[in-house]
């Protein structure tokens, strides 16, 4: 009786320090120690808009006669990752939105669930918000291409044309609990910011990209972004694309050869369901937009201005 006696203090012992260290581990690696305020959005470029769900960063330039082009992020990245595409677009005449999408960026981070109808319902409010006029051409990036590419089918009529630059085609729902993914996310934040040079094919050639998606990271909510949108945000890429090709929108897809993130055969899973204007960007990974810019901004001009 004894030795069981001390064996359960030991247990008990054992399974407290194990807790005391995982806390303190979260704490020391936990970056969201802040909540996003109106002071905080004071000098940030752009600007900032109230929807239904929560506030809203975007920037919107070109004429306003201008045929509108909206931008929509990846996963994780703040919408300064369409820099080049956005600048070029309105040089050349279009009236262009960018914006980030909740819990990314300087938009507001609700506590709620991130699924197809909050990402739907910020696009759409936006839209209308904003007042903008005739139908939109929409292009996204990875997450974003997923994203477009289910808004278009629940709001076909007011879509012209689509663009998909590798876009993510399966579920990201990972195969453990929420809580441990809540938790890995937080201590491993360094390797989530730093994970975002496996985005390109030479990294080195972007020295200055982890430090531009640090500050988003201090800011509560963020965490639960990602995390509820890979459990929360059912997709199927076979029947979303289906879906999309029966819209009878133009559609241009576009792909780095090298990409590691989204494998370069997803593209051949979407060609076979849905018609495309096919585009393969040689000497890029996942952002070939960002890698290859004159070559993916210059094919993207030319597929807006067919008629």
């Amino acid at each position: 009786m004894k030795i069981l006696k001390v064996s359960i203090i030991i247990i008990i012992f054992l399974s407290g320090a194990s807790a005391l260290i995982l806390y303190g581990f979260y704490e020391y690696n936990n970056k969201e120690k802040k909540a996003l305020t109106d002071a905080d959005r004071k000098n940030i470029d752009g600007k900032f808009i109230k929807l239904s769900q929560g506030i809203t960063h975007y920037q919107l330039e070109g004429p306003e006669n201008g045929e509108v082009v909206i931008l929509v992020n990846g996963f994780s990245v703040p919408y300064y990752i369409w820099d080049g595409t956005y600048e070029f677009l309105v040089r050349n005449g279009y009236r262009v939105l960018r914006y980030d999408m909740y819990g990314r960026g300087y938009s507001d981070r609700p506590a709620t669930v991130y699924d197809k109808n909050l990402y739907n319902t910020q696009l759409l409010d936006l839209i209308t918000a904003l007042k903008l006029q005739g139908r939109v051409n929409l292009a996204g990036m990875s997450f974003g291409g997923q994203m477009i590419t289910n808004f278009t089918c629940q709001h076909p009529a007011i879509i012209n044309k689509v663009i998909l630059i590798d876009p993510a085609y399966e579920s990201l729902k990972p195969g453990a609990p929420r809580y441990v993914t809540l938790y890995n996310e937080a201590v491993n934040s360094n390797k989530r910011a730093r994970d975002q040079l496996n985005d390109f094919l030479y990294p080195k050639e972007h020295p200055g990209w982890v430090k531009r998606y640090l500050p988003q990271m201090e800011y509560k909510g963020f965490r639960h972004a990602l995390v509820s949108t890979m459990y929360d945000y059912d997709q199927h890429g076979r029947q979303s694309n289906l879906c999309l090709n029966s819209a009878n929108k133009p559609v241009l897809l576009i792909w780095g050869e090298k990409d590691g993130v989204v494998p370069f055969r997803y593209s051949d899973s979407i060609r076979n369901v849905l018609k495309v204007d096919f585009f393969l960007v040689r000497g890029a990974a996942h952002l070939p937009s960002v890698e290859k810019p004159d070559t993916v901004n210059n094919k993207i001009l030319s597929f807006l201005k067919q008629r």
